[in-house]
């Protein structure tokens, strides 16, 4: 097998299809396809499983994509090592991000580092319940915690806060709780309990033990819209809520607090794409630290 059989392989498993794959390649589909059926008739056995809708590696294709993804991160590495001028930083990054975070603050952002890098793509995608860094369905995640398993490099990017908020034409119709207990009398946003997929999302009984939602929302930014129109009351995050007078602090003198963290898979370690892209993320977080933390 040579790299070149391998770097299309690698391709097809990151893309998900070979149409998707062979985009990125700037190659024939139909080529595409010829080859990797070459690749398997070379190694004597099945590396993808083919449905209308896409591909997935075999178990085989499992363990060769996971081969060639380190013998690509050690070339990467090797390269970016020799002191000596290097080509534009290039290629893809996937960032995987909580919605809260990922859409309202990052994305504004990201044509800042597109600007600095033309020759680099930014996908960024949404955190779901079940996230595979392992499995490349992102180079780069910003996570609600830090992650306690895996071969990950994980490090802290910024504390944040959160607090009840309601918008000043629901405060105005039903009035603003005083204590706790009163939140009773109101209606109260949340996630979707069944879907919340970290305890660190579970944070709605911080503020009153009898925590009920009439309305269920699984999304930061589905909340905060809903509280936007006058919904109801809702645990924000407080640097989303701080570009917004049109929303009004409730029980103003609690808060929680978490943390963001940024990780990535360590055979990406040293990557330039890789490095070019958390060390943006950093920067942006240090530009605006004082948002992030309510009363910093």
């Amino acid at each position: 097998m040579n790299w070149d059989d391998g770097r299309l392989f690698l391709a097809v498993v990151r893309a998900g299809q070979m149409l998707g794959a062979a985009k990125s390649l700037g190659i024939n589909q139909s080529t595409l396809s010829r080859r990797i059926a070459a690749l398997e008739h070379s190694l004597g056995t099945s590396l993808l499983v083919r449905r209308t809708n896409g591909c997935e590696p075999t178990e085989d294709g499992e363990i060769l994509a996971a081969s060639l993804e380190r013998a690509e991160a050690e070339f990467l590495q090797a390269s970016s090592l020799l002191d000596r001028p290097g080509p534009e930083i290039s290629g893809t990054v996937r960032i995987g991000a909580p919605d809260g975070f990922g859409v309202s603050f990052l994305a504004p952002r990201l044509s800042r580092l597109a600007d600095r890098h033309p020759n680099l793509t930014l996908q960024l995608v949404p955190v779901p319940q079940m996230f595979s860094l392992s499995k490349r369905e992102a180079d780069i995640a910003v996570m609600i915690g830090r992650p306690d398993h895996g071969r990950l490099v994980a490090r802290k990017l910024t504390d944040y806060t959160l607090s009840l908020y309601a918008a000043r034409r629901y405060v105005e119709a039903h009035g603003r709780p005083d204590t706790p207990d009163q939140l009773r009398g109101h209606r109260l946003i949340g996630y979707v309990e069944d879907l919340i997929f970290t305890p660190s999302l579970n944070y709605t009984t911080a503020f009153w033990s009898g925590w009920r939602s009439s309305i269920e929302i699984s999304s930061a930014t589905g909340q905060f819209e809903a509280v936007r129109s006058g919904a109801g009351i809702a645990v924000l995050h407080d640097y989303l809520a701080a570009d917004h007078p049109d929303l009004v602090p409730v029980l103003p003198e609690m808060s929680v607090k978490r943390a963001y963290w940024i990780v990535y898979h360590e055979s990406l370690r040293g990557i330039a794409r890789i490095k070019t892209a958390t060390s943006f993320l950093t920067e942006a977080i240090q530009e605006e630290a004082d948002r992030f933390v309510r009363g910093h």
